[in-house]
């Protein structure tokens, strides 16, 4: 069996994600943020997420010395939020109004939910780096019918107008709901 990296991004893309940006102050002071779909939850006991970093992003030897960061997940209406900080080595920050969290880690307004995380471990990943984080505290919005940001297919997808089609009359899937 052979495939190529493009046959094999386009299978993955298969899979519909949240889309969530991470944020974080370097030693310097200097604020990081990179938006990702590889945000991932890993245990409520304790509480730990995961998210991956590409070895070659510019900001990578940061990423690895940060001591606290923070899991922004956008709802719909920040598609142009996930888009600025998906630019690599662009004034992500200019004329955007941040929230300081409880560990000082930028928080970004109107997310979901953001989660505060201190480093729990690193895992090589191949090309990435998994990060590990514990989660040491939460915000979450007052918007609560807002709906999340989700990339499928390679694009940005609603969920209130998204998937349209009905399933086959034969199947069972929401059997015994």
């Amino acid at each position: 069996m052979s495939f190529d990296d493009r046959q094999f991004r386009d299978a993955l893309g298969a899979f519909p994600t949240g889309v969530a940006v991470i944020t974080a102050v370097t030693a310097d002071g200097e604020r990081l943020g990179m938006t990702v779909s590889s945000f991932n939850s890993v245990s409520i006991t304790p509480p730990l997420v995961l998210f991956s970093v590409v070895r070659r992003a510019h900001s990578f030897a940061a990423w690895m010395q940060v001591t606290r960061y923070a899991v922004n997940i956008l709802s719909q209406d920040q598609e142009d939020i996930s888009n600025r900080f998906a630019r690599p080595l662009a004034d992500k920050w200019n004329g955007l109004i941040v929230i300081d969290g409880e560990t000082s880690v930028p928080l970004l307004p109107n997310a979901l939910a953001s989660f505060e995380c201190e480093p729990h471990a690193h895992v090589d990943g191949g090309d990435h780096v998994i990060f590990l984080g514990r989660v040491v505290a939460l915000r979450t919005t007052p918007l609560r019918r807002a709906q999340p940001l989700i990339f499928y297919g390679g694009r940005y997808r609603r969920l209130d107008a998204g998937f349209q089609d009905e399933p086959p009359r034969d199947a069972h899937i929401f059997e015994g709901w």
